[in-house]
C-alpha cells in the first residue's frame, strides 16, 4: 500500500497492492494496523455502497465531520473531491481522479469537502466507508456545474437527481 498526498491539503490516495494470476485477482481494501501505520488513523464505523449506472452523476455532497476511504469496487467512475471548508485556503479547490476496478486507488476524503461521481461504464460500485453515521441534515450540496467550483466533468449532460439538479439537500 502506498499512500501520496494530493494538491488539496489532508485529501490523500491510496495505491493498494494487488496480487493477480491466471485465476483472476485479490487486492486487501482495508487493513486497520496497516492504515494506522501509514498514518491513517481514523476509526470507521459504516460502509456504503452505490451502483451507479452509466452518464449518472451522484453529489457534490459532504458534511462537517466525516471522513470517508473510497474505492470502486466495479467498472469505473471519475471522482471529483471539493474543499468546501471557507476558513481554508484552498476552498472551493477540487481535484479530480479516475478510479476502476483495475487501478484498485482508494481516495481519502476529509470532513468538509465534498465529493461527486459520475460513472463511466455500464455499472460502477462505489464503496466508501465512513468515519461517522450517515446524517442527512448534516449534509451540504454542491451544484454539480456551479461557476464558483468550476469544476471538470467527462460531460456536460449527466443523469442527475433532484437534489443534485437543484443544488441542495431534498426531503
Amino acid at each position: 500500500m502506498k499512500v501520496e498526498d494530493t494538491k488539496l491539503d489532508g485529501l490523500r490516495q491510496i495505491k493498494l497492492e494487488t496480487f493477480e494470476d491466471h485465476r483472476g485477482w485479490y487486492v486487501e481494501t482495508f487493513n486497520e494496523q496497516k492504515y494506522r501505520a501509514a498514518g491513517i488513523d481514523i476509526k470507521f464505523v459504516e460502509d456504503d455502497i452505490s451502483v451507479t449506472r452509466k452518464n449518472c452523476l451522484k453529489g457534490v455532497h459532504g458534511d462537517q465531520e466525516t471522513w470517508k476511504l473510497i474505492s470502486c469496487i466495479h467498472g469505473s467512475f471519475y471522482l471529483a473531491v471539493v474543499n468546501n471548508d471557507p476558513t481554508h485556503k484552498q476552498y472551493r479547490e477540487w481535484q479530480g481522479f479516475t478510479l476502476s476496478d483495475r487501478n484498485h486507488f482508494q481516495i481519502l476524503v476529509p470532513p468538509k469537502f465534498g465529493n461527486g461521481h459520475i460513472a463511466l461504464t455500464e455499472t460502477s460500485i462505489f464503496q466508501y466507508k465512513q468515519s461517522s453515521y450517515y446524517n442527512p441534515k448534516g449534509q451540504f450540496t454542491i451544484k454539480w456545474n456551479n461557476p464558483d467550483f468550476n469544476i471538470w466533468w467527462p460531460t456536460n449532460n449527466p443523469t442527475l437527481s433532484m437534489r443534485d439538479k437543484l443544488g441542495k439537500f431534498i426531503d
